[in-house]
């Protein structure tokens, strides 16, 4: 970093960056003030990064508490500062370089280096140490093959949407289409409150199925309330993530017919009643009402209004 001005290089070093802006006011055109607030950006690039960073993560650990996220924190900030310095990631010579060629400097000259008014960010940070260079995820871990984010406007869209998926798993369990719409409905609020991962994205997990260690795909974590001795509480959990609801009714089917505790269910899928109500007994859910919800939403005018606007499939009405 330059050393012709005050340098921050403490992240609660407001002293220097009042210094910074004073400089930047009197002498804003000199090579080193150019350099010094390229840096300070830069740094403060880094702690936004390295913020995203810790609020994508899989949850909070066991150990943390208020104390040592403020430490994090802290820790986060005067580390960004460290690597702006020197090389840092290159951001801060890319600024340099273009607050010059605003100014009407060669840059090429100035820097000792060929830049062309064309180069862009990407090839001057290929000449940099790869600090930051994350491997890209594999396409089966990933949602990038994920279909358009999908938030129905009504109960009636919500079962036309997931109509077709309904009937063809509910042919796989032996059990009805209308009882597996009405889980959904319970489980997402007719679509309105589906988990969404940390960059938004929707899981479209329709069913409520946690990620378990033995689970091997995308993961959403977000806020869920469970019971717990009789009492409501809200908890942070991992969920299953899919790329659309169809994959979401195929795991749901899997995910019943793998675990043999689901197993007296699936012997009364029939009866969708007794069927919900086998669910809730094996531990489906924590809420103790899970299956009174689902058999009120079949019951309800919302569903059936909404199947009312569903065209009858080839293989005759709905049963």
């Amino acid at each position: 970093m330059t050393q012709g001005i005050i340098q921050t290089d403490v992240y609660t070093d407001f002293q220097g960056i009042n210094a910074l802006r004073n400089r930047v006011r009197t002498d804003g055109d000199s090579e080193e003030t150019l350099r010094a607030v390229a840096e300070q950006f830069e740094a403060l690039f880094l702690q936004m990064m390295l913020k995203s960073m810790r609020d994508a993560s899989l949850g909070d650990s066991m150990l943390d508490n208020d104390n040592t996220k403020t430490y994090q924190s802290m820790f986060d900030k005067q580390i960004s500062i460290e690597m702006s310095k020197g090389e840092g990631i290159g951001l801060a010579d890319m600024l340099v370089q273009q607050l010059r060629r605003n100014k009407g400097v060669d840059a090429s000259e100035k820097a000792g280096i060929s830049v062309s008014p064309q180069r862009d960010f990407t090839e001057l940070t290929n000449t940099r140490p790869n600090l930051l260079q994350v491997k890209k995820p594999s396409e089966t871990s990933s949602l990038d093959r994920q279909v358009p984010d999908w938030k129905p406007e009504s109960p009636k869209e919500f079962v036309r949407k997931l109509w077709p998926h309904a009937k063809r798993a509910a042919d796989e369990l032996g059990a009805k289409p209308e009882m597996l719409i009405a889980q959904a409905a319970l489980e997402t609020g007719w679509g309105q409150r589906m988990v969404r991962g940390a960059d938004g994205r929707n899981s479209f997990n329709l069913f409520g199925i946690k990620a378990d260690n033995n689970w091997q795909g995308a993961r959403a974590t977000t806020e869920t309330i469970e019971f717990r001795d009789g009492l409501m509480r809200k908890e942070r959990a991992q969920f299953r993530a899919y790329t659309s609801p169809e994959e979401s009714f195929s795991d749901y089917v899997d995910f019943l017919k793998s675990n043999p505790r689901y197993n007296d269910a699936l012997r009364q899928a029939d009866d969708a009643p007794a069927f919900t109500r086998a669910l809730s007994e094996a531990g489906y859910a924590t809420d103790p009402d899970y299956a009174g919800k689902i058999n009120r939403i079949m019951d309800g005018s919302h569903l059936r209004e909404a199947l009312g606007g569903v065209e009858i499939s080839e293989t005759g009405p709905r049963s």
